[in-house]
């Protein structure tokens, strides 16, 4: 399904490409890593069928273009930028659903830890927060290695050295606009694995937090922080079709569980889902 309206806002230091699906309760996607809004075209459609789907390419990624020379991207910035975008596209009180991938995922937990006033509800994919891991030197070492290689020797063998983090499987072929691969490699990876969410903030708002990730993806080091904040924040830990970008390969399914986690978390009016089956009946 296409969007429905797409636009750009002007925001601090870039512009965000944005696009719109559906109708009914709010529900902002946000990706990560290298991707943009096209990752989400195909659960976005599953899901417009119960929701108005916000989608965006994150700053410097694909269509939304920095104002100036590329910088580390700090999920606070990232944070920012998805609030700018809901008060540009909804009212100051009107209920959302934040769905967050991969980096996407510290964004939205930071966003949900800013905003405890807010109505909106948080469901954050396999976040990289390797920081908050018992091994967090070596993971964290690792990425640096990652960095290093590519500036060394280039794309290929940086690649080979992160499916480390991904059960050492080649990453997924994923839609995008555009490649970001070295902005994600050069600007990305860094902050977002070493960014600490504000558990003292998101245990006040645990009971709209959910933390989640693949089935197909339990042994991966990627996933190891969801369930670490989950235990730390005392909220619901989740399982979702596929593994981290199972969204992609399983749109339909996937778009049926996000519903029914965000309906158990209280997450506005329970939204329908394909096949003509409300979420948790």
């Amino acid at each position: 399904m296409d969007p429905r309206t797409s636009g750009t806002l002007a925001v601090p230091g870039a512009r965000l490409h944005f696009e719109e699906r559906g109708a009914g309760p709010a529900l902002l996607l946000i990706a990560g890593g290298n991707s943009d809004a096209a990752v989400f075209k195909r659960v976005a459609a599953a899901l417009s069928a119960g929701h108005r789907v916000i989608t965006y390419d994150p700053r410097g990624n694909s269509r939304s273009a920095l104002d100036g020379p590329p910088v580390e991207q700090r999920v606070e910035e990232h944070a920012d930028d998805a609030l700018r975008l809901l008060d540009h596209l909804l009212g100051p009180d009107e209920p959302v659903r934040v769905f967050g991938s991969c980096s996407g995922g510290q964004v939205a937990l930071e966003l949900a830890a800013r905003q405890p006033g807010r109505p909106l509800w948080t469901v954050a994919h396999e976040p990289p927060a390797l920081a908050l891991l018992p091994d967090a030197r070596e993971q964290l070492a690792l990425v640096d290695d990652v960095r290093a290689t590519f500036r060394r020797a280039g794309l290929v063998p940086a690649m080979s050295l992160l499916q480390a983090l991904y059960g050492n499987t080649p990453a997924p072929v994923l839609p995008r606009a555009h490649d970001n691969t070295a902005f994600f490699l050069t600007r990305v990876i860094g902050p977002a694995t070493r960014h600490v969410p504000d558990t003292a903030a998101l245990a006040a708002v645990r009971d709209r937090v959910a933390t989640a990730g693949g089935r197909d993806s339990r042994t991966h080091t990627v996933h190891r922080p969801a369930v670490v904040l989950a235990r730390m924040l005392g909220c619901r830990m989740e399982l979702f079709p596929g593994g981290h970008a199972g969204y992609a390969r399983y749109p339909v399914e996937f778009a049926r569980r996000l519903a029914e986690v965000f309906d158990a978390l209280g997450g506005t009016e329970p939204g329908a889902v394909p096949g003509g089956r409300r979420p948790g009946r």
